[in-house]
């Protein structure tokens, strides 16, 4: 019988080459990239109790799920909209179980998902990032319309996704993040770095603090 080894690798492992890409001087307007180590845990709350979801995830992360289109910072966690009474939890992976405590803490009024290998995080900041996110996307991203904290489901390059701007990232310091299923996440990392390319793009990999 054959032996088989099961490695982990990011879907991004063959289309992300570090370093500076474009750009015709030493300047680099587009920081982009990929977020390792995250922990993406799908909830939901169950006809009837949205009420104790919400209290359930105060409780646990110190602030209310968002329940309008923005993503919100609480403890060790960011919770992101992703529809009517669901929210994504993103957090740092740990060593121990934290799909098990989630599951704990909204025992009888939620259904959750682990997202954690299904989803790609890429990020992309900088002051040329805005004018590149507007040759993919349809969403107006200027300040007074999408503020820090905005979220949005959309569509990008044919593929669905989770989009928001981080809490506190202002003017040229915002942050864009986007989650992708990975199965589609070469083709859209291809999409956002050939769009990048004129402002000058620093590509490389992080790991969530």
């Amino acid at each position: 019988m054959a032996d088989f080894s099961w490695n982990t690798q990011s879907p991004l492992q063959q289309a992300l080459v570090p370093g500076r890409h474009g750009g015709a001087g030493t300047h680099m307007g587009v920081t982009l990239e990929e977020v390792r180590g995250v922990s993406l845990v799908q909830v939901m709350a169950r006809r009837g109790r949205t009420a104790e979801t919400i209290k359930a995830a105060k409780k646990l992360f110190n602030v209310e799920p968002p329940d309008t289109p923005r993503a919100v910072s609480g403890r060790n966690a960011t919770l992101i909209w992703s529809g009517p009474d669901q929210f994504i939890v993103l957090s740092a992976r740990q060593t121990d179980d934290q799909f098990a405590r989630l599951t704990e803490a909204f025992a009888g009024v939620a259904s959750l998902s682990d997202q954690s290998d299904g989803r790609c995080l890429i990020r992309i900041a900088g002051s040329g990032a805005r004018q590149a996110l507007a040759k993919f996307s349809s969403l107006d991203l200027h300040d007074s319309v999408f503020p820090a904290g905005a979220a949005a489901t959309t569509a990008v390059d044919h593929s669905a996704v989770n989009f928001w701007r981080e809490p506190g990232s202002v003017d040229e310091n915002a942050v864009f993040n986007m989650l992708v299923f990975t199965s589609f996440a070469d083709s859209l990392w291809h999409t956002i770095l050939d769009s990048c390319l004129e402002y000058g793009v620093q590509a490389s990999v992080a790991h969530a603090a």
